[in-house]
C-alpha cells in the first residue's frame, strides 16, 4: 500500500497579510519533505470561490512548483475539473504534458466535474450536464495527448479542428487516469472506464472493502472499457492525519482541523448559505460543529482502534488517523486487507500549523511507512500479474483512435474549407469545397495599404463587388459550410447566445422590441477587413463603429443609453448581454455582428429579437434575385 499527502489549502478566517503566501510555501516545505522521507504522492484539489475551504485554484502552479523541489514523489491532481467552462480540454492536456516533462514522468492525471454551486454557478455550468461534459471532455483531453495529430472532434460540449498537441507526455500512452468518487456509483463508473478511483469520503475500512470487491469485478469484467490509452486499476481514501506519540497531544494538534475539513466541505456541499465575501465559515464550524456531526467531546484519549468516524447516543463525530504510530499502522493495516491501494493523508486542514504537520511526517515515516514499504513491491507485483489478462482484454474493447487526417491544411487566416475532420460518431465526413471566391477576396485585400484600400473599394464597383462576395461566399440562402461536414447556419451561435441572455433575464427582462432598422457606417478599407476577417483590433476602430452606430427609432441600445461602453461591440460577435439581450444582429454575415459600416450609400440594417424578424430582415437585405439564366455566366465569372 502506498501514502500520499492531501492538500486543499485551508485558510480559515481572519486572513491577515500574507496568511495565503505562507500557506502556501508551508505546504512546498512539507511536499518536499514527504519526497525526501519517501511518502509516494502528493494530491493537490482545483477548488474555484470556496473561501477558506480550499484556497487551491491553480493546482498546475503548486504542482510545478513542487516537482522543481523533489524528485521522486509523484505529483497528483486531485483533481483537474474537465468541464469545458472550467478547463478547455486542449489546455487541460497541454498543463498535463508540460508538469509530466519537467517533473520526469511523476504526474497522476485526476479529474473530476465538482459539484458545489459557488463553482458551477460561477462557470455558468448546468448542474444536469456536467457528468456528460466531463466524459466528453475526458475523451478530448485523452485523445489530445496520444494522438498525433489529433483528428478532430465534434462534440455537444466540444469542438475542436485537427490540431497536433504538443508537447507530449513523457509516460506512454499518457499518465495514469483518475476520478474523483464520493459515493458508490462513481467508483463503479471509474471501474467501468478502467481508471483510478479517487475516495473522498471518510469510510471505514470494513465499508471500503465493499468498494474494492465491486470496483475490481468490474475491472476484470466485460463491462470494463478504457476511457483513456491504458488502464490504471487502483482505489485510494483520503484520512484525515496527525501523529505523535501521545495520543492525546496528537488529539489536540489535529482533531479541529480534521473537523473543520468535513465542515467546511458540508457547508459548499449540504447545508452551507455562503454570501461571498461576507461569511464566516470557521465562526458557524465553533458555533455548529457538534449538531452537524463534528462533536469534539466524543474524541478522547482511551488507546483503542481508531475510528474513521466515531458514533454516541446519535452523535457523530471524526477522527481519522489521529493518534499514536501504533493506533494508525492497525487502521492502515484494516485498510489494506480491505483492497485499498493507496491511503491519502489530510494534514493541513483548518488551523493545524504547519510544525506539527511537518512533526507527523516524519514520525510516520520513521515508524509506521517502513512496515508497508517491506512488502509493497512484492504485492504490487501479484496484482499487476493477477489483472494483465484482465486489462488486455478491456483494451481490446476500446474503440481505435480516429486515422488522423491526410488533407487538413491550416491556411494563414481561416481553416479549410476542404479538409478531414471528425465526426464524433467513429468516423470522417468530407466538407465541401473551397470556395474559389473566398480566396479571390483574400488575396484582394491581403496586404493592401489603407490608401489602396479606400481606392478599391470605395467606389460603387468596389463596394458592389464587396456585398456580391458576401452572397458568393455565404451561398444565396445565407448559409454558410462549415469545417466538420455540415451545413452551418452563421447565425446558429448568435441565436443561442441571444436565447441565453433572455434566459439569464428572466421576468425583469426587457420586453423584445419590434422588427426595426437602424444605420451603421465606417470607411470602406474598415469594412473591406472585417469582411476578410482582419479587423483589426484597436481601440480606434471599435470607437469609430461604435461612435458611427445609430438607430433611427432610438430602441437600439448602443445609442439610447448615454452609459454604453464601446468595449461590448466587436468586429467578430454580438454587444453582450449587458444590453437586455438586444443584439445587433449580423445580418446575414458570418461572424461580423453588424458589420456593414463603410462611406457608401447607407445601407438597412435591421436589429431583430425573434428568428422570424431575423428571417424577414435577412429577406430585407439580401432579396432574392430574380432567376436570370442570361446571367448565370456574368456571376460564374465575377467568382472567378
Amino acid at each position: 500500500m502506498r501514502f500520499g499527502l492531501f492538500y486543499e489549502h485551508q485558510l480559515p478566517r481572519p486572513h491577515p497579510e500574507g496568511a495565503e503566501e505562507k500557506l502556501l510555501l508551508d505546504a512546498l516545505e512539507q511536499v518536499e519533505l514527504a519526497d525526501k522521507l519517501g511518502l509516494h504522492s502528493v494530491w493537490e484539489v482545483e477548488h474555484h470561490f470556496l473561501e477558506e475551504y480550499s484556497h487551491s485554484s491553480a493546482p498546475e502552479v503548486f504542482l510545478a512548483a513542487a516537482s522543481q523541489r523533489t524528485k521522486n514523489i509523484r505529483l497528483g491532481h486531485g483533481i483537474v475539473q474537465l468541464p469545458p467552462q472550467y478547463n478547455h480540454p486542449a489546455r487541460v492536456a497541454e498543463r498535463i504534458a508540460t508538469l509530466d516533462l519537467i517533473s520526469q514522468g511523476r504526474v497522476e492525471f485526476g479529474t473530476g466535474e465538482s459539484s458545489s454551486q459557488a463553482e458551477l454557478g460561477g462557470f455558468q455550468i448546468d448542474r444536469a450536464l456536467k457528468r456528460q461534459q466531463w466524459e466528453e471532455a475526458l475523451d478530448v483531453a485523452t485523445r489530445l495527448l496520444v494522438e498525433e495529430p489529433f483528428s478532430g472532434h465534434h462534440g455537444r460540449f466540444v469542438d475542436m479542428p485537427p490540431r497536433n498537441l504538443v508537447p507530449k507526455p513523457k509516460q506512454k500512452p499518457h499518465p495514469p487516469l483518475w476520478v474523483a468518487c464520493s459515493r458508490r456509483d462513481t467508483i463503479l463508473l471509474a471501474a467501468r472506464k478502467g481508471i483510478g478511483a479517487l475516495s473522498f469520503s471518510f469510510i471505514e475500512p470494513e465499508e471500503a472493502r465493499q468498494w474494492v470487491d465491486e470496483y475490481y469485478q468490474l475491472i476484470q469484467s466485460e463491462e470494463c472499457v478504457p476511457a483513456g490509452y491504458a488502464v490504471n486499476p487502483n482505489v485510494a481514501v483520503v484520512v484525515p492525519f496527525m501523529c505523535h506519540q501521545d495520543e492525546e497531544t496528537a488529539i489536540e494538534r489535529g482533531i479541529d482541523g480534521a473537523h473543520f475539513f468535513g465542515f467546511s466541505l458540508a457547508h459548499y456541499y449540504v447545508f452551507g448559505a455562503h454570501q461571498p465575501g461576507q461569511t464566516n465559515v470557521w465562526q458557524e464550524f465553533e458555533r455548529d460543529r457538534a449538531q452537524r456531526g463534528y462533536a469534539r467531546e466524543l474524541v478522547q484519549a482511551t488507546d483503542a482502534p481508531l475510528g474513521v468516524r466515531l458514533l454516541q447516543e446519535s452523535i457523530g463525530s471524526l477522527r481519522g488517523a489521529i493518534g499514536t504510530p501504533q493506533q494508525i499502522r492497525e487502521l492502515l493495516e484494516r485498510y489494506e486487507a480491505a483492497g485499498v491501494d493507496e491511503v491519502i493523508f489530510v494534514g493541513q486542514s483548518g488551523r493545524n500549523k504547519h510544525e506539527h504537520i511537518c512533526e507527523s511526517i516524519e514520525l510516520f515515516a520513521r515508524e509506521v511507512l517502513p512496515h508497508f514499504e517491506a512488502k509493497r513491491a512484492t504485492k504490487e507485483a501479484e496484482k499487476a500479474e493477477r489483472l494483465a489478462p484482465a486489462i488486455e482484454r478491456a483494451m481490446q474493447r476500446r474503440p481505435s483512435p480516429p486515422p488522423p487526417p491526410t488533407d487538413y491544411t491550416i491556411l494563414p487566416d481561416r481553416e479549410p474549407w476542404q479538409a478531414t475532420a471528425h465526426n464524433g460518431r467513429n468516423g470522417h465526413v468530407p466538407t465541401e469545397p473551397r470556395n474559389l471566391a473566398q480566396h479571390a477576396f483574400a488575396w484582394l485585400v491581403n496586404g493592401r495599404t489603407d490608401a489602396q484600400l479606400d481606392w478599391i473599394f470605395g467606389s460603387a464597383a468596389g463596394q458592389g463587388l464587396i456585398f456580391r462576395r458576401t452572397r458568393t461566399v455565404a451561398g444565396e440562402d445565407g448559409r454558410w459550410p462549415d469545417h466538420g461536414g455540415r451545413r452551418g447556419d452563421a447565425r446558429s451561435t448568435a441565436d443561442r447566445r441571444r436565447s441565453q441572455a433572455r434566459g439569464t433575464a428572466g421576468r425583469n427582462a426587457r420586453p423584445r422590441s419590434p422588427l426595426t432598422s437602424g444605420r451603421c457606417e465606417a470607411k470602406p478599407l474598415d469594412f473591406a477587413r472585417s469582411r476578410n476577417r482582419e479587423v483589426v483590433e484597436d481601440s480606434g476602430l471599435r470607437q469609430r463603429v461604435a461612435d458611427q452606430l445609430a438607430c433611427d427609432t432610438g430602441q437600439h441600445r448602443a445609442t439610447d443609453q448615454p452609459q454604453h461602453d464601446p468595449q461590448y461591440l466587436y468586429p467578430d460577435r454580438e454587444l453582450q448581454p449587458a444590453f437586455d439581450g438586444v443584439v445587433v444582429p449580423d445580418c446575414g454575415h458570418q461572424r461580423t455582428g453588424c458589420a456593414r459600416r463603410g462611406q457608401h450609400a447607407p445601407v438597412e440594417v435591421a436589429v431583430a429579437n425573434t428568428k422570424e424578424q431575423r428571417l424577414s430582415a435577412k429577406a430585407l437585405q439580401h432579396p432574392q434575385p430574380q432567376h436570370d439564366h442570361a446571367k448565370a455566366g456574368e456571376r460564374e465569372r465575377d467568382q472567378r
